[in-house]
């Protein structure tokens, strides 16, 4: 007799729907990794792009060895075609993120914050946004928050989520002067901790001695 079977019709039906739903879960993880770039719009249509659930640590993960960055296209405020060569020498932090996911919404002015401390010749805080309302949607977002410092970058396709192994937004990555991924985060977080100041000077000094 199958353990179902055997127990109470309530326990039974209780337990075969924790099942199928463990399930669906799974089969929706599965469409969620293998994204088509699709998305959650005001209009409330379905997605297979999420929100990322924070990493327990809050800070970045860094790799033994920094890894390989696939070619990404996307354009700046002025529709201006750019990829992360133009960055090539400074330290990139690349987060994607789109105005509908509320993690990201919230993490953006410390964002903002973070490159009004940090940017420079050496370090850019670069936010690339995957928003099909694409420049529009995100400038109008930037003014409803007063974000100044940090600059505008849309991909409207979405293939940077794609090409990067991102498996949620907001995704964060922090790349060196070379132009590889030292470390990356995945969930949102509070860039102009002290903490994270500290991380990423660090990592600025890091760079300066090697050159």
């Amino acid at each position: 007799m199958s353990t179902i079977r055997a127990m109470k019709p309530r326990t039974a039906a209780i337990l075969a729907v924790a099942v199928i739903g463990g399930l669906a879960a799974a089969g929706a993880l599965w469409k969620f990794a293998n994204s088509d770039g699709s998305e959650i719009g005001a209009e409330g249509s379905g997605s297979s792009i999420s929100t990322a659930t924070p990493q327990a640590s809050g800070t970045l993960v860094f790799h033994e060895t920094p890894q390989v960055v696939p070619d990404l296209s996307f354009v700046n405020r002025d529709g201006r075609e750019m990829s992360l060569a133009d960055f090539r020498g400074q330290t990139v932090l690349l987060n994607i993120w789109a105005t509908w996911c509320v993690p990201c919404r919230e993490e953006m002015p410390s964002l903002d914050r973070l490159q009004a401390e940090l940017g420079g010749s050496d370090f850019v805080v670069v936010p690339l946004s995957i928003d099909r309302g694409g420049i529009p949607a995100v400038a109008a977002f930037y003014q409803e928050l007063g974000l100044t410092k940090v600059g505008i970058y849309v991909d409207e396709s979405g293939r940077v989520f794609r090409k990067l192994g991102a498996v949620g937004i907001p995704t964060t990555l922090l790349i060196g002067p070379e132009g590889k991924e030292l470390g990356r985060l995945v969930g949102p977080a509070e860039w102009d901790s002290p903490e994270m100041v500290a991380l990423l000077r660090g990592q600025l000094q890091s760079a300066a001695n090697v050159d």
